[in-house]
């Protein structure tokens, strides 16, 4: 596999479905050595398929329109176009592919400018590897992925604007009061508590916890989990949760 080539196809998968649909996945990064490992503990999923491989920004738009996966693992510290510079680029042609952030640095303002340029997770390149595949089914399924120390440090950031206008990606619209069950829903997701454990802590079933939220988007005219985060922080409510 020589370097100097456009698109790296990914490590052979068998056959694109064995009776169920995988999720397609691409891998950017500029280190060989890590690219080719992180491909190869990937493929030992079933239920994944590297479908190709770049070393820098212009090679991942090229594949996304070749292979229009489901996600790309990007990392922000590429040469030529870099990370930020690449989704910037995604975002402004609308691209589907869902993007999870691959990064080695502890820079909280990239963190924040990856989440306003349309990622849906941030992994740690030092993180287990267990939660790196569990985060690209998260992400799959429609969650964003942070973990605790990267949630704390990104609303931080969302809460005090670094250019003091209101917070960005805030649009929320309150068309209607939130009970107080749905209050404390609102601040387990600025805390970055999942459904699942939301459920375990609430002493509800998670198909509850996800009918809630459906009415809380609705209620508050936001479209994903970050958007209501930052309202949470936005109106105060991120600490309301009851401990227990």
């Amino acid at each position: 596999m020589s370097d100097n080539s456009t698109a790296f196809k990914g490590p052979a998968s068998g056959a694109a479905s064995n009776g169920k649909d995988k999720i397609r996945i691409v891998v950017a990064d500029d280190h060989p050595i890590f690219r080719d490992g992180l491909c190869k503990l990937l493929a030992l999923e079933e239920d994944f398929e590297v479908v190709a491989q770049a070393q820098d920004g212009r090679q991942v738009l090229e594949v996304l329109q070749q292979f229009e996966p489901d996600i790309l693992l990007l990392d922000l510290r590429m040469p030529g176009l870099d990370g930020l510079a690449t989704l910037q680029r995604l975002q402004a042609v609308k691209n589907k592919t869902r993007v999870i952030v691959l990064t080695a640095s502890d820079d909280k303002n990239e963190f924040v400018q990856a989440m306003k340029m349309g990622c849906s997770g941030i992994v740690l390149k030092q993180t287990a590897a267990d939660l790196i595949i569990k985060s690209i089914r998260r992400v799959h399924a429609g969650e964003i992925w942070l973990d605790s120390n990267t949630t704390a440090a990104v609303m931080r950031q969302f809460a005090s604007p670094l250019d003091g206008t209101p917070q960005a990606g805030m649009r929320a619209r309150e068309r209607s009061p939130l009970s107080n069950r749905e209050r404390e829903i609102v601040a387990l997701v600025a805390q970055g508590y999942k459904n699942k454990e939301m459920a375990e802590k609430m002493f509800i079933s998670e198909q509850t916890v996800k009918n809630h939220l459906h009415n809380i988007f609705d209620k508050l005219g936001v479209s994903d989990r970050l958007e209501l985060a930052l309202y949470a922080i936005h109106k105060g409510l991120h600490t309301e949760a009851r401990q227990g």
